[in-house]
Order: C-alpha cells, then structure tokens, then sequence
C-alpha cells in the first residue's frame, strides 16, 4: 500500500485542486465523520506518495491561485482536524484564551495560526525554548513548560498528547469549560479525575478529522486570513526517508511535505 493522507495536484484537464482525504460509504448522509465506513487515503486505496491518486469526484476540491500547491496539501489532515476541534468543537469566541498542549506538531501549530487569526488568546505548552519559539513565531501569546501552572485558568484546552498532559489540562480549563481531544501520543489511559470532571463541569469533546463542508470553510479562512501554514520541511520525494527520519527524531515544526 502506498502511504500518504493529503495532497494537491493538478487533474487530467489541468485544473489544480486539493485532496479532501476522508471517505467512505457512498450513500451515508451527514457527517462524514460519523460514518462507519469512513477512512482516508493509504488506508482502503493506494495513498497521495503515488504519482497518480484515483479519487471521488466529491474528494476533489479546486485549488484557491492565492494558496501554492505546498500551502494547500497540508490543509487536509492536520489543520482539518484543528479547524474541527477550533471552530467546531470548542465553542470559543473570539476574545477568550485557549491553551495548546504541545507546541511543534502538526495539529498544534495550526491551532496556533488559526487561533490567532480567529482573535483568541493563545497559550501553548513546549517541552524546550526551542520547541516554544516556532509556537511564539506562530502568534502564541505565551508559552509555558509543560505542567506549568498557568497566569489563570482557560476557557479551551486542546489535548492531543493524553496521559502525560491530562492532569494539566483539566486543572488548567475554567469550570464550565471544554477540553477537545484528538490524540493521545503519550498514553491512552490517564485518570479520569472524575470528581473534578463533575464539580467544575467540564466539557470532555472528542474529535476526529473533519467533513467536507468544514474543508471548505477552512480552505475559505485561510485564504481571506492569509495564513500561511508552517512548513516544517520541504522534500521531493525521492528524499522522502529524510522527512520521515526527521519527524521521528522529532527535528520538524509543522508538517513535511514531499513534492514531484
């Protein structure tokens, strides 16, 4: 199976477009992501590495000329599912403070552009001051270490570490507040800490990917913003092994793209 979620390119009439990476049972109605048969690109279907890539008609979006094709093929995956988690998920408005656990990846750097672009207030967490300085880049308005006790606390966590971050998020979100989940590269099974779940009223909101609609809008809101998402490497893809030995010794900000 060839790899690869996301991607952007040009069809057989010329058209430049970018890939909606999630699909699934032709006939389901409502959110795609709520669809048992829903499933992306490498998975089910040969993956965006390949030099041609069959898609859905309805997966084939046209490509904005205000965004390159570099700009546009990361949106699928990782800032879909922080576009989800922000604007769907959350229920934040503009004015309020979100805390990012984790500073550098993917997910996490583009809450970081998008937060900023929508007028929240945005806090992240690093592990180094090399790991915070992308975040600060970015437009966070303050970094902390991790665990840090906070100025006061937020009205959003956004939680895609898990088990290490946990106990930190929920002490760092207000009562009434939400945390939106979307991850758990640390561990799968921190406490529940139910007590403090019920007396502060915590919103716990799991989150994955994103539909088609939230595609669109997303693709909408980065052009009006001008966002340029961050690129943390960019390869051809016959370096390809460079970029994934890069993310694995965790050596990137942003995502990596390979190009053809």
């Amino acid at each position: 199976m060839i790899l690869g979620c996301d991607g952007a390119g040009t069809l057989d009439d010329g058209t430049e477009i970018v890939l909606y990476p999630v699909m699934g049972d032709p006939d389901w109605r409502g959110s795609e992501t709520l669809d048992p048969a829903w499933h992306v690109f490498s998975e089910k279907q040969q993956g965006t590495f390949a030099d041609y890539v069959v898609a859905p008609r309805r997966n084939v979006i046209p490509r904005p000329q205000s965004l390159s094709a570099v700009a546009v093929s990361v949106l699928g995956t990782a800032w879909l599912t922080a576009y989800r988690m922000l604007f769907t998920k959350s229920g934040l408005c503009p004015g309020q403070t979100m805390l990012v656990q984790g500073a550098s990846g993917g997910v996490s750097t583009a809450l970081i552009q998008l937060g900023r672009a929508a007028g929240m207030q945005v806090w992240v967490t690093g592990r180094s001051k090399e790991k915070r300085a992308p975040a600060e880049r970015l437009g966070a308005h303050q970094t902390f270490d991790p665990g840090e006790e906070l100025p006061h606390r937020v009205d959003a966590v956004f939680e895609s570490v898990g088990a290490v971050t946990w106990q930190h998020s929920m002490r760092s979100v207000r009562r009434g507040g939400t945390i939106v989940v979307v991850g758990m590269t640390s561990g799968n099974d921190p406490s529940a800490d139910l007590r403090r779940l019920f007396v502060e009223q915590i919103c716990v909101v799991g989150s994955v990917m994103g539909t088609l609609d939230e595609m669109r809008n997303l693709i909408e809101f980065v052009t009006r913003t001008g966002i340029a998402p961050e690129i943390g490497l960019e390869l051809p893809i016959d370096r390809a092994k460079e970029g994934f030995r890069a993310m694995m010794d965790d050596r990137t900000a942003g995502k990596i793209v390979f190009t053809h």
